[in-house]
């Protein structure tokens, strides 16, 4: 022996698989799909495969919806600016037409995320339209997948600039890398259907 490792072609192949797999769904994941891959059964392995398909589409699909979200809001805010608009609503009311808990309205609230107004000395929540604009730019970042402390940076910005094109942008951005991803899985794909077949 001279000391160098000989990599064979099942050597190669892993690595290459792996390397597609990283980009597609992260280095750790990776690992542990590549380890249990070539010990399932067919039929478990490839459901293993195509639920990671599954996730980056469902990524997908929620960075498109919030995106939509954000734009249709951006024109809304411009209506909403020339007509003076004066509707409120209820923590209720919004509670329900986003879909979410009065609690998790409250907890937004707290975050510095919604700023609702306070209008009897037991702090019963108006919702200005300002505040149901900003619930629901909450929403749709939260669905995407955004954490607080990003929303709440979104936030501040969109307060300071009075407008969303940067969300709007960095979801666009999420949109092009999930793209790049998938490209990478698929690739990943063809080696891991021969690590199957040759498993």
């Amino acid at each position: 022996m001279n000391g160098y490792r000989e990599f064979s072609s099942v050597h190669l192949l892993a690595l290459r698989t792996y390397r597609n797999l990283a980009v597609a769904i992260g280095p750790v994941e990776a690992r542990d799909v590549l380890r249990r891959v070539p010990t399932l059964p067919t039929d478990e392995a490839v459901a293993l495969i195509s639920s990671l398909h599954g996730k980056l589409v469902r990524a997908r699909e929620d960075a498109l919806e919030a995106q939509r979200a954000l734009l249709s809001i951006r024109d809304e805010a411009v209506y909403d600016s020339e007509t003076g608009a004066a509707d409120t609503m209820t923590i209720a009311e919004l509670a329900t037409a986003l879909g979410v808990r009065t609690s998790t309205l409250r907890f937004w609230e707290q975050a510095g995320l919604v700023s609702p107004e306070r209008v009897t000395s037991r702090s019963v929540r108006r919702y200005p339209l300002s505040a149901i604009r900003e619930a629901r730019i909450t929403a749709a970042l939260r669905a995407a997948g955004y954490r607080i402390p990003d929303i709440r940076k979104t936030m501040h910005d969109i307060r300071e600039l009075h407008e969303i094109d940067d969300p709007i942008a960095a979801l666009q951005a999420r949109i092009d890398v999930i793209a790049q991803r998938t490209l990478a899985l698929l690739t990943a794909g063809t080696d891991l259907t021969e690590i199957i077949r040759n498993g």
